[in-house]
């Protein structure tokens, strides 16, 4: 795939670009394997893992637990400091800013090819160990 990358250098925007879709591929797999059949149901159902408001919460809730590490905070506030010119029109800014950084932190390790850490980051989020 090229030059290695230093995902420290890499602008959060684009991490948090990558880690949305880590972050819907998870949830998406979890709700299939939940045996959600109907593809509404499971649109319906993704809604409360994928809004900003719920990963801004899920995000609040680790911090909260210590269950992130040193490198992943200075990711996380590196995205959450990041200037942003706007923001949904669904949240404020400051959860906007939250959701970004949990996306930005699952780009960050899918770089760094931790994929065990996103696994556990995920259980975490969707409650037990189903990754």
């Amino acid at each position: 795939m090229g030059d290695i990358m230093n995902p420290n250098e890499i602008n959060v925007l684009v991490l948090a670009y990558l880690g949305d879709n880590i972050y819907e591929y998870y949830v998406r797999k979890f709700l299939i394997y939940k045996k959600i059949s109907n593809v509404n149901d499971l649109q319906k159902t993704a809604v409360h893992y994928v809004s900003a408001v719920n990963q801004a919460k899920f995000l609040t809730q680790m911090l909260d637990s210590n269950f992130l590490y040193e490198d992943e905070i200075l990711i996380i506030k590196r995205a959450r400091n990041h200037k942003s010119s706007s923001h949904p029109k669904n949240c404020d800014i400051i959860t906007y800013k939250y959701a970004t950084a949990l996306e930005a932190l699952l780009g960050f390790l899918e770089l760094q090819n931790n994929r065990k850490r996103i696994e556990e980051i995920m259980n975490f989020i969707l409650g037990g160990n189903i990754c």
